[in-house]
């Protein structure tokens, strides 16, 4: 089976045609691990017509997305949307001075004398 594969220009795609993308991908993931879209939605907690709606590119909430990626075990596809903090150098530095580089002297230590 040949597979044709192209690099999708999201920036000029409208909303719905990014919506049937996803709705598309659904699918395909849902059919290749042999799953109706009855026992997907009860999986998913969601009615059968909600997930139909998600599969054609119609309008459902996030949740519902997220909710059937699980199911599906796609919940990989969300790494794009991990972020890192990124410290500028001079925050680095900032940071690295601060930080102690010895223990301190004990001040206000009771020194009484002891008995012994």
């Amino acid at each position: 089976m040949t597979e044709l594969s192209y690099k999708i220009n999201w920036n000029s795609m409208s909303d719905q045609a990014i919506s049937n993308v996803i709705g598309a991908f659904v699918k395909q993931n849902r059919l290749d691990q042999n799953k109706s879209q009855k026992e997907t939605a009860k999986a998913a907690s969601i009615s059968r017509s909600t997930l139909s709606l998600l599969e054609r590119g119609e309008t459902v909430t996030l949740a519902t997305l997220l909710q059937v990626l699980r199911v599906l075990d796609l919940l990989y596809v969300l790494e794009a949307f991990q972020t890192t903090t990124q410290v500028s150098p001079i925050q680095l530095a900032k940071l690295e001075r601060e930080q102690r580089k010895r223990a301190s002297n004990k001040k206000n230590v009771d020194r009484t004398e002891s008995n012994w």
